[in-house]
């Protein structure tokens, strides 16, 4: 189908947002919080028409899939989302010139935000809510997979909007078929920003393809390194955590990284890991040390392409270290930017790794299950950006904002 009328809406529609009062939007937000958790079994209902058709074995099932608490807690995050402060209107400088001009620089909405992505119904919610609170319309290009829950999540947007005596299409869901994905690509006339999420190969056609100014949100390759000084304890969990909390999500452990001289420590760091069922690709080293120590069903020797692959399921990758700087190198090869981590109870290894470490988010002695804009106190994310122009890291209000210059004279002109 031609988009181009629904894109001209949604521009139309985004106009009328940079007047709105807070107390509107919150108002819109609130709404939509109490209506969505009135709304789950409606919701779970057409979930289940999409999961019906999915591959179980496939982890975008998991990223697909609604249930009464997920819903609860998207619902959490739109109330949380309400009670932050504006983005919008902040003075980032403002100075007098000699000849009398007042210069102010302050924050803005984009205008038109679309978004690209696959499985991730939370998405449509975070989306929305993110860019009314920021001042944005939005245009949601969501996959097939998940063209029954996303139909019923913006309806009941679309009924809060109508109910709140606000234009509909600051709203806008496309259809899931290709023709519509080029056609967001090229609609630089209407879109300000693109923010893809979903698969390498999406984010990558996206980016190569887009003649809107993309913000890339990358593939999560996450390592935690166990140094010399590492805690065994706190390792366990963090690991375990890390890996098992949800396979399915960016910032899922992918690869632990152990420090030689702790491999005998290895079967009692991998405990919890081995309970959860966790399939190991190891190197050389630590097959040594796990062997006849590790569930021998889930201990596989590692290949190249171990290393560097984000597995989004109940798999991981083992690599020995001699050093830290070995450790910053590996990363440095196979790491995507995403979440970075070390156990270490040595502070000066932990400023070296903090500082070295070319990533949105650098942890010690944590999960990189924290990467997520709720767990920042953001409210939501948008999206967790692995570039470093504009946005780095999980994206929220102030990254869905651009700013513009205001000068005031009193008649002023120049010589």
């Amino acid at each position: 189908m031609d988009c181009t009328p629904l894109f001209i809406n949604t521009l139309q529609a985004s106009r009328g947002l940079v007047n709105l009062e807070k107390t509107v939007i919150d108002r819109v937000l609130m709404l939509l919080a109490e209506m969505t958790e009135n709304e789950i079994p409606f919701l779970l209902s057409e979930n289940e028409k999409d999961l019906s058709l999915a591959d179980k074995d496939d982890p975008r099932y998991d990223r697909l899939q609604l249930t009464g608490d997920r819903i609860k807690s998207i619902a959490s995050d739109i109330r949380r989302i309400s009670g932050l402060p504006s983005p919008l209107g902040k003075v980032i400088s403002e100075y007098k010139k000699s000849n009398g001009l007042l210069i102010t620089r302050v924050t803005v909405p984009f205008g038109v935000v679309g978004a690209i992505y696959e499985s991730r119904p939370n998405v449509t919610f975070d989306v929305f809510s993110l860019c009314i609170k920021s001042g944005n319309a939005c245009i949601l290009k969501g996959g097939s997979d998940a063209r029954n829950t996303n139909i019923a999540i913006v309806s009941i947007i679309k009924r809060v909007l109508n109910e709140c005596g606000l234009d509909e299409n600051v709203i806008t869901l496309l259809p899931p078929g290709r023709e519509e994905t080029i056609q967001l690509l090229n609609a630089r006339r209407f879109v300000d920003l693109l923010v893809p999420r979903g698969s390498k190969g999406l984010i990558d056609y996206v980016r190569e393809n887009s003649s809107v100014p993309v913000i890339e949100t990358g593939a999560g390759i996450c390592h935690t390194y166990f140094d010399e000084y590492g805690d065994i304890e706190k390792g366990r969990n963090i690991i375990n955590n890390a890996k098992t909390r949800r396979v399915s999500v960016c910032n899922a452990l992918d690869c632990l990284i152990v420090h030689k001289s702790r491999l005998n420590d290895l079967p009692d760091l991998l405990q919890l890991c081995a309970e959860s069922e966790v399939e190991v690709f190891a190197d050389n080293d630590t097959f040594g040390a796990l062997n006849n120590k590790y569930p021998a069903s889930l201990l596989k020797r590692a290949a190249k392409e171990s290393f560097g692959t984000e597995f989004l399921s109940k798999k991981m990758a083992l690599k020995t270290v001699a050093s830290l700087q070995e450790a910053l190198d590996h990363i440095s090869e196979f790491g995507s930017g995403h979440s970075e981590a070390i156990i270490s109870e040595n502070a000066g290894m932990i400023d070296t790794f903090l500082k070295m470490v070319d990533a949105s988010a650098v942890y010690s002695n944590a999960s990189t299950a924290f990467t997520d804009g709720a767990e920042f106190g953001l409210g939501a994310e948008i999206g967790i950006s692995t570039q470093k122009l504009h946005a780095r890291g999980p994206m929220a209000l102030e990254e869905l904002t651009t700013y513009k210059w205001i000068i005031r004279g009193d008649g002023q002109i120049r010589p």
